[in-house]
């Protein structure tokens, strides 16, 4: 990938877009092309095929999806499984028609069984049981897995797959009722601080281990993997060190200042027990994380903690 290829970031206004996009521009790549939803809806295949016919893109960092925590995976499945369906088989099926050179397509570390060995290594897909909670959303990522998969060993597409962790940092969701755990507990914990309430009621019983990589860490992983001649078809991106939902909350009330208590309800779901990727593969490549997660944590709370 060179600095005068022409570049498309799918889903440029979220999360992990977003951070993409500002790495490839602090990069000096001069050809970045992207369209929001309103102007170009991912899931409807002819205005997707119009595009990719109009821009011919070079490569696709495929970073468009309905993202959400238990919440809102829970409550409305059938808007994960459709959308990210839709949107990641038209952007394959166009960068197939169109000849891109490669696609860089984001999972989650959710595509693995529920009780999965620990550490997840690739080769655990499909071994055994999802986690219930988001499984309509897991089972849209590992079709888009085996979309890569299948294209690549049909007409020979140079399509990969990245699976990152848990995920932190600048343009995150903080919305109570999508939000996943890391923004949902951060804006909790700050609220209940502003507020002077003494205790913080938190979903499930705190004992679930996350991992948790800073988006920037990503965008530059992405970047890393997209630039690499030869890399395995599914690799994780993540850290390697996890901690518990209840030590994340300590944690994070050092960060903020609050002296209150936690009390865990029990009766709201855990979710997988345990997410800890084996990232050995691309450590092995030469890619490793640099953010360490306290301070990426303090940085995003100083960025954020007006607006919350």
């Amino acid at each position: 990938m060179k600095k005068s290829d022409k570049i498309y970031i799918a889903g440029h206004r979220g999360m992990v877009g977003s951070a993409i996009l500002r790495l490839l521009k602090a990069s000096d790549y001069q050809h970045l092309v992207y369209r929001n939803s309103q102007a170009l809806d991912l899931r409807d295949s002819v205005a997707v095929n119009r595009y990719f016919e109009a821009e011919k893109p070079g490569y696709v960092f495929l970073a468009a999806a309905r993202v959400g925590g238990i919440w809102a995976n829970q409550n409305t499945p059938a808007d994960f499984i459709y959308d990210n369906l839709m949107i990641q088989s038209n952007v394959m099926h166009a960068a197939y028609r169109y000849g891109v050179k490669k696609l860089l397509f984001l999972g989650s570390s959710c595509i693995y069984p529920r009780l999965a060995p620990q550490p997840l290594k690739e080769e655990y897909l499909l071994s055994g049981p999802l986690e219930s909670s988001n499984e309509a959303y897991a089972v849209a990522k590992i079709a888009g897995i085996k979309m890569c998969e299948a294209y690549h060993r049909q007409y020979g597409c140079n399509f990969v797959s990245l699976m990152p962790t848990n995920l932190y940092g600048p343009n995150d969701n903080y919305d109570p009722e999508t939000s996943h755990v890391f923004p949902a507990l951060l804006s909790k914990i700050h609220r209940a601080k502003i507020n002077g309430e003494a205790k913080v009621n938190i979903w499930g019983s705190g004992q679930p281990m996350r991992e948790f990589l800073h988006v920037d860490d990503l965008a530059e992983a992405c970047i890393f993997v997209m630039q690499s001649k030869q890399c395995p078809a599914l690799l994780n991106v993540g850290t390697g060190k996890d901690i518990s939902i209840l030590d994340l909350a300590r944690l994070m009330a050092g960060i903020i200042g609050y002296e209150g208590d936690f009390v865990f309800d029990r009766s709201k779901p855990d979710g997988t027990p345990r997410k800890l990727l084996d990232v050995s593969k691309i450590n092995s490549l030469g890619w490793k994380y640099k953010i360490p997660f306290k301070t990426g944590m303090y940085n995003v709370y100083q960025a954020i903690k007006d607006q919350l």
